[in-house]
């Protein structure tokens, strides 16, 4: 049956509706017939089109009218892509183009923005995730590019410094995901990157109060979600790369995640929470993290099946390792955070103060948060409370038998105590100066 609908059928009055239903029913026209130049070309019009009626919307949000128009055209097409007889191949040339056409929608207003999540989603349900995947990727890929053109000439960076314009592409991401047949892991592999770029964009753009980028976290975590549950499906070494990449990806999003709090530390715990739930998962204890070891073991992992691009891949992960510090130190702020974890402080005290060569390589991680600029001064403190408190009480003098090269450590050791002197230096907190001080004397050598 033809998917083309006559413009008889359609009860708006609405012109710029009128107008879409004569752009999509050319688009039908000639994919249907295997035109490929006059289909482009009505996908191209299609592109402008719904460009001038975002632009008209974004440019005064306070417009009623172009809000409404912007929310009728989008109804119209999620309307026209929920059609049964839609052809497939009508779907698969919108694909191409129409999701990152919509996407500027999202930042007019929630209710386009969810919308758009329904646009994408009829898209992710229709066609296929190896093509998805890609498509996702680029649009995600082309929007960053923009901003950092636009930060880099010091302009106004328009939509694309907005978290809700690459919101549907995460969600569609953490759906897509599912319904990968095979090479689950080449896949997930391929969108991470996009994935932790849009964060760390984002996270130099906004504040801890801003509730945009709370939901970009959100749906992140979905992300996670879906990639824990096609691991699941998983057996052998196949599970084991996939649950690595997850563990990885987790310690990534912690840390951006604290970063983008600022000094709202309070604001993320649930989300924190969330992303701890992921570490007995992956395989990652609170004593493997902040030893370093669980992290090594998962970058090992990863690296064994990056064999061309190894090095590079580990780029778009520069801070696993603050990450592993910091879900230490939220499970040592919040009960509920280190439940989530399934872990005993208890134990990892005891396991630290019996042990002088694990404390040693803990200091080590730990000066991760000391000398990051981008950490708020309230993670710091608690970083110096946990360091306090690990090393009160009775403990071990002696080297771990199976490690004889002691000296090794001071290295680590040495750059740790130069981070707490940072600490020391350039807190405003008197308080924190006097705590990061007595941190200094006790961390010795």
């Amino acid at each position: 049956m033809s998917s083309v609908r006559t413009l008889e059928e359609s009860s708006s009055t609405n012109p710029l509706v009128l107008r879409l239903q004569q752009i999509l029913t050319s688009c039908s026209r000639s994919v249907e017939t295997g035109d490929l130049h006059t289909s482009g070309s009505s996908v191209s019009e299609l592109v402008v089109f719904l460009d001038s009626i975002s632009d008209d919307a974004l440019s005064d949000r306070c417009d009623e009218d172009s809000r409404n128009n912007a929310i009728q055209v989008l109804s119209e097409i999620h309307q026209y892509l929920c059609r049964p007889s839609l052809d497939q191949a009508v779907l698969d040339a919108l694909s191409f183009e129409l999701p990152k056409a919509v996407a500027k929608f999202a930042c007019v207003s929630d209710q386009c923005l969810e919308i758009v999540d329904s646009i994408v989603n009829q898209f992710v349900a229709t066609c296929s995730p190896r093509d998805l995947i890609p498509i996702f990727c680029e649009s995600t890929s082309e929007i960053l590019m923009a901003f950092d053109v636009c930060k880099a000439l010091d302009v106004p960076r328009g939509m694309s410094k907005e978290p809700s314009y690459y919101a549907s592409f995460l969600s569609g991401l953490s759906k897509v995901f599912l319904s990968i047949p095979r090479r689950h892991f080449e896949q997930v592999k391929e969108a991470i990157p996009v994935i932790l770029s849009v964060l760390k964009a984002m996270t130099s753009e906004l504040d801890g109060e801003d509730t945009d980028s709370e939901d970009l976290f959100v749906r992140t975590i979905s992300i996670a979600d879906s990639i824990q549950t096609v691991c699941g499906k998983l057996v052998g070494r196949l599970n084991e790369k996939l649950r690595a990449l997850l563990g990885l990806f987790v310690l990534q999003i912690m840390s951006l995640l604290c970063i983008s709090m600022r000094e709202k530390l309070s604001n993320c715990l649930t989300l924190l929470s969330q992303l701890s739930h992921f570490l007995p998962y992956c395989g990652l204890s609170y004593l493997g993290l902040l030893t370093g070891c669980d992290v090594d073991t998962i970058i090992g992992f990863v690296l064994k099946e990056c064999t061309e691009d190894g090095d590079d891949y580990m780029s778009c992960f520069p801070y696993v390792k603050h990450g592993a510090s910091l879900a230490v130190i939220c499970g040592h702020m919040s009960n509920a955070i280190a439940q989530s974890a399934e872990e005993d402080l208890t134990v990892l005290k005891d396991a630290l103060q019996s042990n002088q060569t694990k404390r040693w390589q803990a200091v080590g991680m730990l000066k991760h948060i000391f000398s990051s600029a981008n950490l708020p001064w309230e993670l710091k403190k608690h970083t110096i409370d946990f360091l306090l408190w690990i090393m009160d009480g009775n403990l071990s003098r002696k080297c771990d038998d199976e490690v004889t090269d002691c000296p090794s450590y001071v290295p680590g050791l040495f750059a740790s105590l130069q981070a707490i002197e940072m600490v020391i230096m350039y807190t405003p907190d008197a308080v924190l100066r006097k705590k990061a001080f007595d941190c200094f004397k006790k961390v010795e050598v």
